[in-house]
């Protein structure tokens, strides 16, 4: 099935893109989602006129996505967690907690953009990515440190005898 896109879609193609895609993948995803329509004389026709405007609409999205990925460029977001032993986690770190320590911070993602490589289940610095427009996709540095070291600022000193 031929359609037009009406946005950039990522491994497909960009706004105004002819493409093949499959039937199904077309009449329940693309176009319900207003992603895009059929490629038909009428809609070609009809694409050209409505395409300056679909074009403002994706340069704004892809400026607010470029302002946020400036904010998260040298950012560093700091999660404690419980840890048990060998210095392993209690769980992981999922994106809901990053999305939400970041809102915290006043940086807005939706927790679906955030990309992780794998779980995060072990302290340390782990580079995570940021799916913010199908062109910006920044990177930023999660720190997962012990709850305990957390509370007191600094390692425990240990017990004097």
């Amino acid at each position: 099935m031929k359609v037009i896109l009406r946005a950039d879609i990522e491994n497909l193609g960009h706004l105004g893109d002819v493409v093949e895609v499959k039937p199904g993948y077309g009449r329940n995803y693309l176009i319900p989602q207003d992603l895009a329509m059929l490629a038909t004389p009428a809609n070609l026709h009809a694409f050209e006129l409505e395409r300056k405007k679909l074009q403002a609409r994706m340069d704004e999205i892809r400026a607010a996505a470029s302002a946020i990925a400036e904010k998260l460029q040298d950012f560093v977001l700091t999660i404690a967690m419980r840890v048990g032993e060998n210095d392993k986690l209690y769980g992981s770190v999922t994106t809901s907690m990053i999305g939400e320590l970041l809102g915290q911070e006043g940086i807005e993602i939706d927790r679906h953009t955030i990309l992780l490589d794998g779980a995060i289940r072990t302290l340390g610095e782990h580079t995570v990515r940021a799916r913010l427009h199908a062109d910006v996709v920044p990177t930023f540095v999660v720190k997962v440190i012990s709850e305990d070291k957390s509370h007191l600022g600094e390692e425990a000193p240990a017990d004097a005898e």
